[in-house]
């Protein structure tokens, strides 16, 4: 009875202190997610495993359960312990992420992903990035160090750090997404605008030397190189489809299950869902995607200005930001915008390591905008 009673006050606790519009547009968002999946993808997935049922689904709303509870858990804790276990944890993420050049799975020529008994195809890079968001914010707002240029530099060097185990999986599409979350920190910390403009001189520089010299990063420059040109490349061909069928589905689509482009491009459950649903539930409902995505966005940055505390205003900041990166390049990607880079939409595409990460982002985000108990 008294174990009853414990978990009854810790849910009613949580629930009367966090914010509760946030969280519906977390769960709104993840349970439309859940919906696309059911509607337009799982079957398909389901042929292409030989199940002939909804496994796939039921796999998704899995990862989403696990998310939920991630998001609990982050959020419920109290503030100053998740300070104080994100190093932790964020160092732990980082030897999985070092430790996938030697027993990870290839995949298309890429290793990105090492296979867990209770998560086959982990991708650590998923769990790298959130606690790499709050250790930088650590760093940039600790006032034990008094030197600023010291902070820049020490949050850069741990950045690049990730972004060099990035580089030789290689996934160029997440170490760009990296340093833009790293660069959006270091700005709004009130960073020189020259030691920004240098900092990213020297990264896209190394970057260009990198695609065009390496052998491995040859894939990368194909990539590129068939972006401008329409008449070569697969990947190119993946978004040439992509792009075809949205204008296909005209504004209210085709109807469910109408859609060809699942069929079509490899991967459309991921990298290319808003192109499926695009294509079945016409740009209407991108349109709506979007302005959940756009007033969630806005409900956090809202908050960012009530508080005094750098280290929340840089957490809350970074976490958006980073949410609102992935979408931008997931959707970029789609009408053809960037080049194809493996990129999934948060809370809306399929993926185990994908659901985790913004489950810890979301969890993070709840705890740091939740009513301050004094």
């Amino acid at each position: 009875m008294n174990y009853k009673k414990l978990i009854y006050r810790l849910y009613y606790d949580w629930w009367k202190n966090i914010d509760k519009f946030i969280f519906f547009l977390i769960f709104l968002l993840f349970a439309i997610g859940l919906f696309f999946s059911l509607a337009s993808t799982s079957l398909l997935v389901s042929d292409k495993l030989d199940t002939n049922d909804y496994t796939f689904f039921f796999k998704h709303l899995t990862y989403v359960l696990l998310g939920m509870i991630i998001i609990f858990v982050l959020s419920s804790i109290n503030e100053e312990k998740l300070y104080k276990f994100s190093p932790i944890i964020f160092l732990f993420s980082l030897i999985s992420l070092s430790l996938v050049p030697f027993i990870g799975i290839e995949v298309n020529s890429a290793q990105r992903w090492i296979d867990l008994y209770f998560l086959p195809r982990f991708q650590p890079i998923e769990l790298v990035k959130p606690f790499l968001i709050v250790l930088i914010s650590l760093i940039l707002s600790n006032e034990k160090f008094e030197n600023i240029y010291f902070k820049y530099t020490l949050s850069f060097l741990i950045t690049l750090i990730v972004a060099l185990l990035l580089a030789v999986q290689p996934d160029i599409g997440q170490t760009l997404l990296v340093f833009f979350s790293w660069s959006v920190l270091i700005f709004i910390s009130g960073i020189n605008i020259v030691f920004l403009t240098i900092s990213s001189f020297v990264i896209f520089f190394s970057l260009f030397l990198s695609i065009k010299f390496i052998t491995k990063f040859e894939y990368i420059k194909n990539r590129i190189l068939s972006f401008f040109n329409s008449d070569t490349g697969t990947h190119n061909a993946q978004s040439e489809k992509a792009i075809d069928s949205i204008t296909s589905g005209g504004f209210f689509g085709k109807g469910i299950g109408e859609g060809t482009l699942k069929s079509r491009v490899p991967e459309a459950h991921t990298d290319y869902i808003i192109s499926v649903i695009s294509e079945e539930f016409g740009v209407i409902a991108i349109i709506l995607i979007l302005l959940l995505f756009t007033i969630f966005i806005y409900s956090v940055f809202k908050k960012v200005y009530s508080y005094d505390d750098d280290k929340t205003k840089l957490i809350l900041v970074g976490c958006t930001s980073l949410i609102l990166i992935q979408a931008m390049i997931h959707i970029g990607v789609n009408i053809r915008l960037f080049p194809t880079t493996g990129m999934t939409l948060p809370f809306i595409s399929y993926g185990g390591s994908s659901i985790i990460s913004i489950s810890i982002l979301s969890g993070i985000i709840l705890n740091l905008t939740k009513r301050k108990i004094h």
